[in-house]
């Protein structure tokens, strides 16, 4: 199959915007892209989602470790092109020895390498950064160059020149800066495609444009030099229940962050998935249990706030012991109040806490936990791998807070604990991931089912 990894020398290149172009420029050309994004993100992959029309899986190898390989195949598997876009640069990463680099990935899983270079204030040393970025890992194939950000067509002449004098580089397209490539940011990245007024068509305009500063033909072309691993047997089959535990899945514009693993995992759990809005829906729709995934709450809080019958409703589940799990933005709504650029604004009142926005993270990368007594429903040991990524804290906590995790590497809540427990609810800053050997998803159906049956119920509510 064809595939590529789309990376750059550094952060903020522009490469998201490209590959959004990119992906949405092969799907009109009948081609079944399925797209991948390096690293933990979320907010990256639901727009490549919007241009592939599929759902974008995360790769990496932090997590995922020796089943990298195993799952880029089976995911790629029935698709007709197997798009990547980097994180970072294509040489950094996590580990100092690189094996969680971009680099790595492309390597393992036999992907030529295009690079986009943002060519801000470059002339001829943009020759010496491509061939530097060769040599540093020569098992990896650099089969192309993008060039970003340019300043005028005298200053690509100039990079063009220097890159065929020096490099045997392609160079593949070349972009201005223009309106037609910008999309709106804030603190966490690209703003969500679930706050956007109509991503298909933004993705369509950025097709657009990348095709026609875009050799998207001769992409195609290096994308069949691709060696990528045979699809491993085995794929997972979801066994979907018809009296399984129905679990409510926030989604809407306030929360939107979810890895298609975990809902895949959900699902070959036995939960049925409900989607409520958080914003519009009055109730939780009879559900047995509740996932507040990531987002932005802080956007959408005055409308959170008015929609005082389903901060009653989760409350009111909460309190009867209804399993309740929350990740980051999940977190907040569980909260009395949120504060955010002078406004303050309820929540659901369900932990005794308030949150405060900040304007530099409190915590961000990977992290490693380890459970505590009073996780509601515990894996039993080893370290959990998950990552953080908020501008959010705590504040004014009440003392007797109980915690599901001790922060070995992180951030988490507050003086090296993580996952406020209340009742049947866990409310993490930690993300979990159903990959790598990590159940999450699986106890926790098994904890909703388990408080769902009548016998159990007076149970797990102290």
């Amino acid at each position: 199959m064809p595939g590529i990894l789309l990376s750059a020398a550094w952060k903020s290149s522009g490469k998201t915007t490209i590959s959004i172009g990119l992906i949405a420029s092969l799907a009109a050309r009948g081609i079944a892209v399925q797209p991948f994004k390096k690293g933990p993100d979320y907010i990256d992959p639901m727009w490549l989602g919007v241009a592939a029309g599929r759902a974008c899986r995360n790769l990496d190898p932090r997590l995922q470790g020796a089943g990298l390989e195993g799952y880029f195949a089976r995911h790629a598997a029935g698709a007709g092109f197997a798009f990547v876009e980097g994180s970072l640069g294509l040489h950094d990463g996590f580990s100092a020895d690189g094996s969680d680099s971009n680099a790595t990935v492309a390597r393992r899983l036999g992907l030529p390498v295009i690079v986009v270079l943002d060519s801000r204030g470059l002339t001829r040393g943009i020759a010496a950064i491509l061939k530097g970025l060769q040599v540093f890992d020569p098992a990896v194939t650099i089969a192309g160059v993008i060039l970003n950000r340019l300043a005028s067509p005298r200053h690509e002449g100039k990079l063009r020149d220097a890159i065929e004098r020096h490099t045997d580089i392609p160079v593949l397209g070349a972009l201005a800066e223009q309106p037609a490539l910008s999309l709106v940011e804030r603190h966490l990245g690209l703003m969500p495609s679930n706050e956007a007024a109509d991503p298909a068509r933004t993705a369509q305009r950025l097709a657009e444009a990348i095709g026609r500063a875009v050799d998207v033909g001769a992409i195609e072309s290096i994308a069949r030099r691709a060696r990528m691993p045979a699809k491993v047997p085995g794929s997972r089959k979801v066994s979907r229940q018809a009296d399984g535990p129905r679990v409510a899945i926030a989604r809407d514009r306030a929360f939107g962050f979810y890895y298609p693993d975990d809902l895949d995992a959900l699902e070959e759990a036995g939960a049925r998935l409900v989607e409520i809005d958080m914003v519009r829906d009055r109730g939780l729709g009879g559900a047995d249990a509740l996932f507040l995934g990531g987002g932005f709450p802080e956007m959408m809080g005055r409308a959170l706030e008015a929609n005082t019958a389903m901060r009653e409703a989760v409350r009111s589940a909460a309190e009867r012991g209804m399993p309740i799990y929350a990740e980051c933005g999940g977190l907040m709504y569980l909260a009395r109040t949120l504060s955010h650029d002078g406004e303050t604004c309820a929540m659901a009142g369900v932990l005794p806490v308030d949150v405060a926005m900040h304007a530099k993270p409190i915590g961000k990368g990977y992290v490693t936990l380890e459970e505590t007594d009073h996780h509601p429903w515990p894996r039993g040991g080893g370290e959990i791998l998950a990552h953080e990524f908020h501008y959010s804290s705590v504040e004014n906590a009440d003392p007797s807070l109980r915690f599901a995790y001790r922060v070995k590497r992180g951030h988490g809540v507050c003086g090296g604990w993580d996952g406020i427990v209340h009742r049947n609810v866990l409310a993490s800053y930690a993300h979990l991931r159903s990959v790598g050997g990590e159940d999450w998803a699986r106890r926790f159906v098994a904890f909703a089912r388990s408080v769902a049956a009548p016998a159990a119920r007076p149970g797990r509510v102290a």
